[in-house]
């Protein structure tokens, strides 16, 4: 097995870490922790619903450059720092995630922590997709 390492223009530089990750004999990829990080490296959003939307994009942009949409998350953890202010926008992020990946779910954990890498992140996703292997004729 080799592992293909795969980091969209659209997203900033990586250091120390892919975006993702795809096995090239298999169609599982593994997709990084994203926070509301723009393209110049900055934290983005003032709140925990605008940074939970541009962790999102960011998440979604990973997994597009590796083939796949989010129909095909298998699993998302959310990591938190203030679960209660999380849970009081609910709705709102309930809301941003079906309008940028749709009323499908994959299985999905909300963990809390202490502090993110960034210190002005207030949450960071990260997941794992499955992506269906077309065949040379494009079928499965």
């Amino acid at each position: 097995m080799s592992l293909e390492r795969i980091n969209p223009d659209e997203l900033g530089r990586p250091s120390g870490f892919a975006h993702a990750v795809r096995a090239t004999d298999t169609t599982r990829v593994y997709l990084a922790g994203q926070t509301a990080l723009d393209k110049a490296g900055n934290i983005v959003g003032d709140g925990i619903v605008a940074q939970f939307e541009q962790a999102l994009a960011n998440l979604l942009t990973a997994l597009a450059a590796a083939g796949g949409g989010p129909e095909h998350l298998a699993t998302v953890t959310i990591y938190i720092v203030d679960i209660a202010d999380y849970r009081a926008h609910a709705r709102e992020i309930g809301a941003v995630w079906r309008r940028l990946a749709g009323t499908e779910y994959p299985a999905m954990a909300g963990i809390g922590i202490a502090r993110l890498w960034d210190d002005d992140a207030l949450i960071e996703l990260q997941g794992v997709a499955e992506i269906p292997r077309r065949g040379t004729d494009g079928a499965d």
